[in-house]
């Protein structure tokens, strides 16, 4: 029995090698394309265990030779044997079938065949129990792996002892390397497959997160600088005839508008775009003054993180797009509050923000509040299936909330909370750009 030890190391070497040449030609193929290689080829199937049916060549022989005693027995259990070996392998590889009660009835069956066969005749009848094994690491998978291995095995060493005396620890050694061998080749082939599977969905959805994030970008960003436009065009026109100089700084503010907007979609086109709040709360000053509405922003606390700002900003950009088209207000309120845990953002209008109509869209998601439909500052709700939906979803994702709707003495109120990502302090441990406690920003043109 000795030779089963050389012919299983001879195997276990080509398939080495069969490995090693198989990395060595994707290496080859990534250094031409510039990429790894997508492609696994088809998933096994029970086809790749067939081959190992050959081993019970020497039963057969000895049956066709009439060597062995009551040949109608052994004939019964080849055929019994070969039946149950090829139904099992092709259910090894369907995790559904594999795991079904029949299944392992199958295995039990395969199991006491080969150990009848191997009692009664012994010999090459023998060479039965690596084939089991085989059978048994393709079915058997998981934390009974183990227990199922040994056991088989030590059965399978006893019973070769009783007939073959030595020859037992090559049956045994065959039997374990088998069961175990085959266990592991087939569980990573298939943790494999299921690792590309996970990948392939993540990058599906990286897809779609990624086109949602670039329709909000865009509409954040056109939706308000087209706003701005249009307003100070419309200033252009009034003023034109009666003030030429105040014409052409608002054509010079149109022209800076039109530039910023065309970096801003570039950097949003590649995803490293960041908002400052400080220029933020500048743009807004200025397209509310174009309209005659009067700006008062504060702001105090720390300064603040980066993506903070970016959110805060974009929360600015949509509620005084809305508040310049929609509101008819005289006056605007942004104040900016920064706590321990948490920034507040509140911009209020004295406007005609009036309640949606009962007709009007379905009730909003958590964290709109009752926003469908709004007038005033509301003109939101005139958009609020993209505008408010977008910046809600960017609020949440962040741990924070978006409400909006008309305030308690009239006008429109749009409130954002957002958890503090306090900015990294400099080197001599002052926040960078800001003096020490809070801050009150008043720009240009508007009150304290």
């Amino acid at each position: 029995m000795s030779w089963m030890t050389r012919v299983n190391f001879w195997l276990a070497l080509r398939h080495a090698e069969g490995c090693e040449r198989a990395r060595g030609q994707k290496k080859t193929d990534r250094k031409k394309t510039g990429r790894p290689p997508e492609e696994l080829g088809p998933p096994p199937s029970g086809f790749a265990l067939l081959p190992w049916l050959l081993m019970g060549l020497g039963s057969f022989s000895n049956l066709y030779q009439g060597k062995t005693p009551n040949p109608w027995i052994g004939g019964i259990g080849l055929v019994a044997f070969n039946s149950l070996y090829i139904a099992l392998v092709f259910r090894a590889f369907v995790k559904e079938v594999r795991e079904a009660r029949s299944t392992r009835l199958m295995l039990i069956a395969l199991g006491v065949v080969t150990f009848t066969l191997a009692i009664v005749y012994g010999g090459s009848w023998l060479l039965f129990f690596p084939l089991l094994g085989l059978a048994t690491g393709a079915i058997v998978r998981g934390p009974w792996l183990g227990k199922v291995g040994v056991g088989l095995t030590l059965l399978a060493g006893a019973t070769a002892a009783v007939r073959d005396g030595w020859g037992a620890v090559n049956v045994a050694y065959g039997t374990f390397l088998s069961t175990m061998v085959t266990a592991a080749i087939l569980s990573l082939s298939e943790a494999v497959r299921e690792l590309r599977a996970a990948r392939e969905e993540l990058a599906r959805r990286a897809v779609e997160e990624e086109r949602l994030r670039f329709s909000r970008d865009l509409h954040d960003l056109l939706g308000h600088t087209l706003s701005v436009i249009v307003v100070k065009s419309e200033a252009v026109r009034r003023l034109a005839r009666r003030d030429l100089d105040a014409a052409l700084v608002q054509v010079g503010d149109i022209e800076s508008v039109g530039r910023q907007a065309l970096t801003e979609v570039r950097e949003a086109v590649t995803g490293y775009r960041e908002g400052s709040l400080a220029t933020e709360l500048d743009r807004a000053r200025s397209a509310l003054q174009a309209v005659g509405i009067e700006p008062v922003v504060r702001q105090s606390g720390p300064p603040l993180a980066a993506r903070t700002e970016a959110l805060l900003g974009w929360v600015i950009r949509e509620a005084v797009t809305n508040a310049v088209r929609h509101s008819g207000a005289t006056r605007c309120e942004i104040a900016v509050e920064g706590g321990k845990e948490r920034v507040r953002l509140r911009i209020s209008d004295d406007g005609r923000g009036r309640p949606a109509e009962p007709a009007g869209p379905p009730p909003p998601g958590p964290g709109i509040g009752a926003i469908g439909g709004m007038g005033g500052m509301g003109g939101m709700g005139a958009i609020g299936g993209t505008g408010l939906k977008g910046l809600t979803e960017r609020l949440a994702v962040a741990g924070g909330s978006l409400e909006a709707g008309p305030g308690a003495r009239g006008g429109f109120v749009v409130t954002a909370e957002l958890p503090v990502e306090t900015a990294e302090l400099s080197e001599e441990g002052e926040p960078a750009d800001v003096s020490e406690g809070a801050r009150v920003l008043n720009l240009p043109g508007t009150a304290a």
